[in-house]
């Protein structure tokens, strides 16, 4: 079964953007996954398909409709009845590597992207919708998070990446940031590659990966790694 992302967006244009090119996109070409893109204008009111209205109790700015988002959904869900519906918005759960890998070893998933002041609550209710954040900051709409998301799944899907032990290392999987990388030359700008990483001793290279993983997450994530500290054995 192919991993499809089905996006609801009001600019459907947007894609497939960054996710066509690189090895994303020639997964997509290859057919490892699928991208399905659906206007929600298209459930929108009236002759100028309005898909917003002003927020009851007042304020500024506009509010997707419920009536409107849930059309959508409902339409989605025709093809995609058993993924789960997301709409990604600056409120919703953190997005981690665990969830990630939870969505990419699924069927796919439909996103919802926001736009607005936001959506009505009644149709996140009703439609039962996962809230997801991709961070502490605001965009103008969805689409990118949307995009951050799909990648993030999309290259755990075996075949997507050209190394299938690269995902492994690197920061998240193991509740740590990724250790520092090397390449050649040997030396650069007067800074040398760690002797250790050259010296051919594979049991000295992973200590020394541990060690500095655990130092960089201990110095610029105290968060995971007061998390990790709780998991260690």
């Amino acid at each position: 079964m192919t991993w499809r992302a089905s996006v609801l967006t009001l600019f459907p244009e947007m894609f497939p953007g960054p996710l066509g090119v690189s090895l994303i996109g020639k997964a997509l070409e290859r057919n490892l996954w699928s991208l399905e893109l659906r206007d929600i204008r298209e459930h929108g009111l009236g002759k100028h398909r309005s898909v917003d209205d002003t927020p009851a109790g007042g304020g500024p700015g506009m509010v997707m409709r419920a009536d409107v988002a849930c059309a959508a959904i409902d339409a989605a869900r025709e093809s995609a009845s058993n993924v789960p519906a997301i709409y990604l918005t600056p409120r919703g759960v953190p997005l981690t590597q665990s969830r990630v890998r939870e969505l990419a070893s699924g069927g796919g998933a439909i996103l919802l992207c926001g736009r607005f002041e936001g959506l009505d609550q009644r149709a996140i209710e009703a439609r039962q919708l996962e809230e997801i954040s991709i961070g502490d900051f605001i965009l103008a709409g969805g689409e990118i998070a949307a995009m951050a998301l799909i990648e993030a799944c999309v290259r755990l899907i075996p075949g997507v990446l050209g190394n299938e032990t690269s995902p492994a290392d690197e920061s998240f999987s193991a509740g740590l940031l990724e250790f520092p990388q090397y390449t050649r030359s040997q030396s650069f700008e007067g800074s040398e590659i760690p002797p250790v990483l050259t010296s051919g001793n594979h049991a000295e290279i992973a200590k020394w990966r541990r060690e500095q993983a655990e130092n960089l997450t201990k110095s610029r994530r105290p968060d995971l790694w007061c998390h990790y500290e709780k998991r260690k054995p």
